[in-house]
């Protein structure tokens, strides 16, 4: 049986904020791999991920959550936001992301489900590497730090990994003492297909123009891991007939670069040889029905 230090630690840490500040970006370099998909586009996270950071004294649990969407309308945003509000619920702690000199409307929404959560939080203000004159900074911190009754104001650049080394160990003295919740080697809490189709819909985000993939779901059909390589097929759902067609491409064109592109990423992350299998398929606006989204791994009550 391992032991662990007299005061060891351990604990969930919810990390949320508005759309496209960077927190899959930071809990990637926190955990040191990519556990979230990312790309330059809002939305891009659907579903709370566990990145998991085991330290000789302490294990963190990262929630990379969606961003927060109250505007949105469709029930595939309400299953999104309320699984915000699940994290938030179970978190020993509430780690709140956001921009330097940039406070919208949706960091004040989400600044209320901080304090309805009445849990424990600290301010990230990440992409700091942006501001210029660098003797901005402080100033904005200040001012940053006034909104709330934060335990601590951590700057940082998840991009460029300016100031990371510091937010562990200030995350780790905030949590309750316990013992690991998870493997020590484990560095998330998702499956192979789920980090499969994860990995398929981060390149029809990145290579398909804007309105499309937010109609999209990918799901993994088939995966079998035989001697040297790890076979798989992958289903792309659309919300529309044309947007399948977009999918495709001429000739197939479009669906062959995304496969492609696909399988790299796949072998670069997960390593090992893949071989990947698309189809396209439409299931009518599936972003209105339940029934489809639970079968995409969506909870009902979360």
């Amino acid at each position: 049986m391992t032991e662990f230090p007299p005061g060891f630690r351990s604990g969930f840490v919810a990390v949320v904020g508005r759309p496209n500040v960077g927190k899959s970006t930071l809990v990637n370099a926190l955990i040191g791999r990519k556990v979230s998909i990312v790309t330059p586009r809002p939305q891009t996270t659907r579903h709370a991920i566990v990145g998991v950071l085991t330290l000789p004294a302490a294990q963190l649990l990262f929630v990379d959550t969606p961003g927060l969407n109250p505007r949105g309308r469709q029930l595939l945003n309400r299953m999104m936001n309320r699984t915000v509000q699940a994290a938030l619920a179970g978190a020993d702690l509430i780690a709140m992301v956001v921009e330097p000199g940039r406070w919208e409307a949706g960091d004040e929404q989400v600044l209320d489900e901080v304090r309805a959560a009445r849990r424990p939080a600290l301010l990230i203000v990440n992409k700091v590497d942006r501001v210029r004159p660098r003797a901005k900074l402080l100033p904005l911190l200040e001012e940053l730090g006034r909104r709330a009754d934060f335990a601590a104001v951590v700057p940082v650049a998840a991009r460029t990994g300016e100031n990371l080394d510091r937010l562990p160990g200030i995350l780790a003295g905030l949590l309750p003492e316990g013992p690991p919740l998870y493997p020590l080697d484990a560095t998330t809490d998702r499956d192979l297909g789920f980090r499969i189709a994860e990995i398929v819909r981060e390149q029809l985000l990145l290579q398909l123009r804007q309105e499309v993939p937010y109609g999209l779901a990918v799901e993994v059909e088939a995966l079998e891991q035989k001697p040297g390589v790890t076979v798989v097929a992958v289903v792309i759902w659309a919300a529309r007939e044309s947007h399948k067609g977009i999918v495709i491409g001429r000739g197939g064109a479009a669906l062959k670069a995304i496969g492609t592109a696909a399988r790299l990423e796949l072998e670069r992350v997960l390593g090992g040889r893949f071989h990947l299998e698309t189809h396209v398929r439409v299931k009518k606006d599936w972003a209105d029905s339940e029934r489809a989204l639970q079968q995409f791994g969506f909870e009902s009550g979360t």
